[in-house]
């Protein structure tokens, strides 16, 4: 029976329909990478240090370390950058190896080349680096003008473990150079036009792990700069500490322990443009997050709260005076989850926060943006939810939940009309009505997600999951450049005594409403354009295949192949934005 759905997983992924987001984004093949500087699927503690190494040892810790792997929802391998395409490469499971490199090449001159080299020091530490570099020579045939696109990242890192606790510090710097080629409105008048767009982003993390929960549970620094080519800059810091106090029995009640944790935070960052309006802001973020959670058995009940402390200033050359404002927030937390059984786990919470927008996280979810910006922070003042949960024989692990919330400043994309409406204006890059702007409106969003994590076999995981979002804004009909329905579902599969690894996977959206606007020519002399905007246009919405495959021709070599957008479909992800069709590529790989 296990071999009949290995055939029958094995055919479905060299023929099926299935599809994955590829968009003009960055295809990042990572292969058998050690380094993680932020844990997100499993608990830090078990990720702090090795098993065997006993640290601390037994006599110098009252309070031993636990590692318990945590049930999180399935998320996807997929990663999406600057260049388009998908992380669905296979990861080898047997005789691992941390340093390799690999080159391939494919159809839309797509060029990638990836590697990672780490050493272990004889005093504990281990060292390495990573590099990364993908180029695509873009839609060539679908349009007239440039295209093309860019990306490369290096990254240095340092991990130390000591006796008391893990540091590790990282240093990265990205580029990514590419084109504003979304012109749907006009024509250019010459296929030369300069529509280029580069940013470059240096960041330096560290921090400390304490292997004990006590008192003081670990330190986070984070900073940041960011320039593009229209002269923008940002700045960003942020400082974390977390005090916790673990596992305090409670003698007059049996099974009953205590968690006390404090989380400080204070994150700044400052902003200027050069372009249009000039817009600069600097903000200073202070947070302070106490939270209680009693535990009996695999059920608990969280108690907390958030207190913030924003000091925002804002200026344009629009405004007579710059805007200083100073506000505290309370947020309310808390959640309770009962647990019936593994099988079955009822949780329900209140949440809420505070997110500041900058530049650079707004470049990561829409590139096309114009370098002028108007950033502000998001609050979610309250979002209430409810859930079901579990892992059914540690073959199914699933998470399907509902919530509804308040919040201010909602952040989404609203697309730009021309800057100068003369016809014979040599225009800039961002002058095609082909960049979008940051706007923000309060409202509400009703939201359902669900995700399964489903292992039938040894070799064999399949995902999928689903998220509902729909927002209600007090001032907009519609908000713009979000899907309604995001969906996907993938899996991996592994052969031939883990020779021979398989991937897909397949993301779909629904069709996402924007504004939009159609130019005409007025005037005795045609030198003017005059422009009408629709406020309830459509991108419609996608479904796109990605496949892999990796086999191990030797414990040192490997080749390997990627399909994307094999459904050949060119929709687009923001207006005038067309993704590239199917392509192909393949390359080697060399593992040491």
């Amino acid at each position: 029976m296990n071999k009949r759905i290995q055939h029958i997983f094995f055919i479905g992924l060299l023929f099926s329909s299935t599809a994955v987001f590829s968009q003009i984004k960055e295809e990042k093949l990572i292969l058998d990478r050690k380094r993680e500087p932020e844990v997100k699927k499993i608990e830090k503690k078990k990720t702090s240090i090795e098993a065997e190494k006993n640290y601390p040892p037994e006599e110098k810790s009252a309070n031993p370390p636990t590692y318990d792997i945590t049930n999180v929802p399935a998320s996807s391998d997929f990663k999406t950058s600057l260049i388009q395409g998908e992380d669905i490469s296979p990861k080898f499971d047997a005789e691992y190896q941390n340093n390799y490199f690999q080159l391939g090449m494919g159809n839309y001159g797509k060029i990638l080349a990836d590697g990672n080299i780490s050493t272990e020091l004889e005093n504990g530490m281990e060292v390495g680096a990573d590099v990364h570099f993908l180029s695509t020579a873009g839609l060539r045939k679908v349009y007239d003008w440039k295209s093309k696109q860019n990306s490369a990242d290096i990254g240095l890192y340092l991990n130390s473990y000591g006796e008391t606790g893990k540091f590790s510090i990282n240093a990265d710097y990205g580029l990514n150079d590419y084109n504003y080629y979304g012109i749907y409105a006009l024509t250019p008048a010459s296929n030369n036009v300069d529509l280029k767009q580069k940013t470059n982003r240096i960041k330096v993390n560290g921090y400390y792990d304490f292997y004990s929960n006590d008192i003081l549970n670990d330190v986070r620094v984070k900073s940041s700069f960011l320039s593009d080519h229209f002269n923008a800059k940002e700045n960003q810091a942020e400082v974390l500490v977390n005090l916790s106090k673990h596992g305090v029995e409670f003698p007059a009640f049996d099974d009953v322990t205590f968690n006390a944790d404090l989380g400080l935070n204070l994150e700044t960052v400052k902003t200027d443009f050069e372009l249009l309006d000039k817009n600069s802001s600097q903000y200073l973020n202070a947070t302070l997050s106490p939270k209680a959670t009693f535990f009996k058995g695999k059920s608990y009940l969280m108690i907390g709260s958030d207190f913030s402390f924003l000091n925002g200033k804002n200026s344009n050359m629009m405004l007579a005076e710059q805007n200083k404002n100073n506000k505290t927030y309370w947020f309310p937390k808390a959640e309770l989850q009962f647990a019936a059984a593994d099988e079955f786990k009822f949780y329900a919470g209140i949440t809420g926060g505070l997110k500041l927008n900058t530049y650079a996280n707004l470049l990561e979810e829409n590139p096309y943006l114009v370098s002028d910006q108007e950033l502000r922070a998001t609050e979610t003042k309250y979002k209430f939810y409810f859930g079901l949960r579990g892992d059914i024989d540690q073959q199914i692990k699933y998470d399907f939940s509902a919530g509804f919330g308040k919040m201010n400043d909602i952040l989404f994309f609203r697309a730009n009309d021309l800057f100068n409406y003369e016809v014979d204006y040599r225009r800039q890059a961002y002058d095609f009505a082909n960049t979008f702007s940051s706007v923000y409106d309060n409202g509400t969003v009703s939201e359902a997600k669900g995700s399964v994590q489903y292992f039938p076999l040894a070799n064999l995981a399949l995902d999928a999951e689903v998220n509902f979002e729909k927002y209600n804004l007090d001032n907009y009909e519609n908000i713009f450049n979000k899907p309604l329905v995001r969906a996907s579902i993938g899996g991996k599969y592994s052969m031939l005594d883990k020779k021979l690894n398989l991937g897909a996977k397949a993301i779909f959206g629904t069709d996402m409403t924007t504004n939009s606007f159609q130019l005409n020519r007025e005037g005795i002399n045609l030198d003017f354009y005059i422009s009408e905007q629709n406020n309830n246009d459509k991108v419609g919405g996608f479904a796109d295949l990605n496949l892999s495959a990796e086999y191990k021709v030797h414990k040192n070599f490997s080749i390997f192949a990627l399909g994307n957008n094999l459904l050949n479909t060119q929709y687009q992800t923001y207006k005038g934005y067309k993704v590239l069709g199917a392509q192909i590529l393949g390359g080697v790989k060399i593992s040491f």
